[in-house]
């Protein structure tokens, strides 16, 4: 959701990032290095992204998903 929020596909965020576009892939499938998320969670930061935990509220416009329970 935050790369499309930006309008950026896997081949732009792995130049931004320096990764290899596989890698962006597998964290897409939810696997990877918790180092190489948090590089890529800091990127999306720098160009304007809020991720949130649960409960917290934006500080502006955004998308998030609900909890199952609601």
């Amino acid at each position: 959701m935050a790369k499309a929020a930006l309008g950026l596909s896997n081949p732009e965020l792995a130049e931004i990032t320096g990764l290899h576009r596989n890698t962006l892939n597998k964290i897409d499938k939810g696997e990877g290095k918790d180092s190489t998320i948090k590089l890529v969670q800091l990127t999306l930061e720098g160009r304007g992204i809020q991720f949130l935990d649960d409960g917290q509220v934006a500080s502006g416009l955004g998308v998030a998903l609900k909890s199952e329970a609601e």
